[in-house]
């Protein structure tokens, strides 16, 4: 039986709509944060289930955004009971927001969380809010939302601002609560933990892993060079998560995929309030892990 969950609610995600969903052994469900390798997950599990880079359909279409509102429900169940082939599905939601079974594979990916702020403000200019509003239904904003403060003055904001991490996911207490969850969880067998700079360092390797840990096919040279950062920008068009036109701008989301670029906007006092606000939000060990 799937254990409880907790609902995760927002203008335009609900968890909720995993309720009820018919799911097949062997599927793969990947839960990530925002920009901590969503995208580049779905993008491995594509490769390794299908066996070539050559997809039959967008990315977004293979392996959809379950609780996102833009689309019916009824319409993402019925686009996946029509795969042949293994399922592998994005979710934002936290292992404890979705239905969990012995047989499905849940696969976390974990990223810096400065990495990751860095990386959701510069996502944050990229998107057509607009778009998504017309699509959820929601009113559009309009207010002025006036001048962006540059990009360090935002990270420090993010670093010290207090946050219910169950209702703001991408807020600093809601990345390690996403990452405290699943690290209790690591040593399930249908759980899988993967460090977003050991995709950077070792992709092949990563990559060979979990097709062992899937039971599927180890990839060769072609598939791994597929699912690297530059080549996947080279297909903007059809890797981003855009077919409903939220993005102003396919090829920037995919703008750098690197690491370190928050550690280096931070000075020694504004990294050692990190190190503090981290300490009281997670477990040491998670901690070690995720910053090595």
């Amino acid at each position: 039986m799937p254990t409880p969950r907790h609902r995760y609610r927002s203008d335009d995600e609900d968890s909720a709509r995993w309720t009820g969903f018919p799911f097949r052994d062997g599927d793969i469900v990947i839960s990530t944060r925002s920009k901590s390798g969503t995208t580049w997950m779905q993008m491995i599990c594509a490769l390794l289930v299908l066996g070539t880079p050559d997809l039959p359909v967008p990315l977004t279409v293979l392996s959809p955004w379950l609780d996102w509102l833009v689309e019916p429900r009824d319409a993402v169940y019925d686009r996946l009971a029509a795969q042949p082939h293994r399922r592998f599905i994005k979710t934002h939601t936290p292992l404890d927001g979705v239905p969990l079974h012995p047989r499905v594979h849940y696969v976390v990916v974990a990223r810096h969380p400065l990495d990751m702020a860095v990386s959701l403000y510069h996502q944050g200019a990229n998107l057509d809010r607009e778009r998504i509003a017309e699509l959820t239904g929601q009113p559009a904003s309009t207010g002025s939302s006036g001048e962006r403060p540059a990009v360090r003055e935002w990270l420090l904001n993010w670093v010290d601002r207090e946050a219910d991490p169950r209702a703001e996911l991408d807020s600093l207490p809601g990345v390690l609560m996403h990452l405290g969850d699943a690290w209790a969880r690591r040593h399930e067998p249908n759980v899988e933990l993967v460090h977003y700079d050991d995709l950077l360092a070792d992709l092949g390797g990563e990559m060979r892993r979990l097709a062992d840990r899937w039971k599927l096919p180890s990839p060769g040279p072609e598939l791994v060079a597929a699912a690297t950062f530059g080549r996947m920008r080279e297909r903007a068009d059809r890797l981003a998560p855009d077919t409903l036109g939220v993005l102003r701008d396919r090829r920037a989301f995919f703008r750098r995929g690197g690491s370190g670029q928050g550690r280096d906007l931070l000075d020694e006092a504004a990294r050692a309030r990190y190190q503090e606000r981290v300490a009281a939000l997670a477990p040491p060990d998670l901690l070690t892990w995720l910053h090595r």
